[in-house]
């Protein structure tokens, strides 16, 4: 079993930045895919950003050039910094552990809200 912890999700206005933190820990063994997701209010979960097994960094159209995923494998720790932010990127940011087997593992999200 996986435990994914989500931590850093704040009130911030347009413009600012935050920094997002998902711990992993249980059974981890060897490499395994992580991303960010995030879902809005009425809308559906999307991918926000992903570290593929071969290290390879992928975002969605929205956030490229203001969000960079990164992780610290020693401390099995997935980070989201998020730059330039805007009222549309408010929404619940999900951590994803995918295993080479398929199988996917969520946190319980953090709330981030982009307002005045």
């Amino acid at each position: 079993q996986v435990q994914l912890v989500e931590s850093g999700g704040d009130l911030v206005q347009p413009g600012g930045s935050l920094r997002l933190s998902c711990a992993a820990s249980g059974s981890i063994v060897g490499g395994n895919a992580m991303g960010w997701h995030r879902q809005g209010p009425g809308n559906q979960r999307e991918m926000v950003a992903a570290i593929n097994l071969d290290g390879s960094v992928m975002y969605e159209d929205s956030v490229k050039g203001r969000f960079t995923i990164s992780r610290d494998n020693a401390k099995n720790t997935l980070f989201l910094q998020m730059n330039s932010l805007k009222p549309e990127d408010t929404a619940v940011y999900y951590c994803r552990l995918t295993r080479p087997s398929g199988v996917r593992y969520w946190g319980q999200g953090t709330q981030v809200t982009v307002s005045y």
